[in-house]
């Protein structure tokens, strides 16, 4: 197959694109050219250096032509940060990009486009009730993005979406997420914490979700991705090791008291002229929930078994090390 990945360089594009040519496939890739010097890249890859938002159709369509597959693997999530109106952020890079490339993919007679998105929408539509798409910002532009992309799916044209968790692996040269959890644990003596916990992958599996998604999804499907599941102790434990502070002591805290530390946030964000995508007061309400995603869900996808443990360790590792070493990596942003 040719496959065409928007956000190709990325830490899981790239990651599904060394999958497929090991696979035996074509893989080229669009990414803004800001790319670490060291960064490990298939070089069988063929890279396209291009703002995927500002691009021409002209310029779209002489990449797209001949391809079998897109995957759309750019965009921002939560922890990104705008001031607001920040749905206008999140249109101008998960909403509009993903509706253009699959208008034109289809017409092209691309035959599968895989869109990267949030595991947050697959528990607004489990967990009604907490009314996730009415007070989180993020979560209603997932939401409509996955509204958008399966709009374009018909026998001809296979559209899916892959509900991401927690992701754990490192690039070299890329700052992980996960240093705001190194940033939050290192000073403090005493960690406390909500309850609840999370499900969680690592890189290679979500590599292999994608492709198999191309290989094996079905014509309109969102899947969502879980593989392990892990309540909040025991993670902050192995972050807290990972960190070189195995001995810290962590607290698990009502929600009552939990809520003063989202009031303090919502506060700070404030005080930046920052709109979060997610408000902080109401997250707490699903945070302290299980969000743990069964195998079961995305069984279709074919999920290897992995290390989780060890790519904890890494990715907070590599996190710790940054911010202790002030080591010069690329930060993430919109552009």
């Amino acid at each position: 197959m040719k496959i065409i990945i928007i956000g190709g360089t990325g830490l899981l594009g790239s990651a599904a694109a060394k999958l497929m040519i090991d696979q035996g496939h074509q893989v080229e890739a669009i990414s803004l050219p800001n790319i670490p010097k060291d960064l490990d890249l298939p070089t069988q890859m063929i890279i396209h250096f291009y703002d995927y938002t500002v691009m021409s159709d002209h310029e779209i369509e002489d990449i797209f032509r001949g391809k079998d597959a897109l995957v759309f693997a750019a965009g921002v999530d939560e922890r990104v940060e705008f001031k607001p109106p920040v749905e206008k952020a999140y249109e101008t890079y998960n909403i509009k990009p993903v509706e253009r490339m699959l208008s034109i993919a289809k017409k092209l007679g691309i035959k599968h486009a895989i869109i990267l998105g949030s595991y947050f929408s697959y528990f607004a539509k489990k967990w009604s009730e907490l009314e996730l798409e009415k007070h989180h910002p993020y979560i209603r532009s997932r939401l409509n993005q996955e509204r958008i992309a399966l709009s374009f799916a018909d026998e001809n044209f296979y559209v899916n979406v892959l509900e991401l968790p927690y992701i754990f692996g490192i690039q070299k040269g890329r700052k992980p997420v996960w240093t705001i959890f190194v940033n939050q644990f290192k000073k403090p003596r005493v960690i406390y914490f909500t309850k609840g916990g999370t499900s969680m992958v690592t890189v290679n599996q979500v590599a292999h979700a994608i492709y198999h998604a191309i290989l094996y999804g079905e014509i309109k499907k969102c899947y969502p991705i879980g593989y392990f599941n892990m309540e909040w102790k025991p993670f902050i434990k192995k972050v807290l090791t990972a960190m070189g502070m195995p001995k810290k002591k962590i607290i698990i805290v009502p929600n009552i008291v939990a809520l003063y530390g989202f009031i303090r946030l919502k506060k700070e964000y404030n005080k930046k002229g920052i709109e979060p995508g997610l408000n902080p007061i109401q997250f707490l309400k699903l945070m302290s929930r299980k969000t743990f995603i069964s195998i079961d869900e995305s069984k279709i996808l074919r999920l290897p078994d992995d290390d989780i443990n060890q790519a904890i360790h890494d990715s907070i590792s590599y996190a710790y090390d940054i911010e202790k070493l002030n080591l010069d990596v690329i930060e993430m942003k919109a552009k």
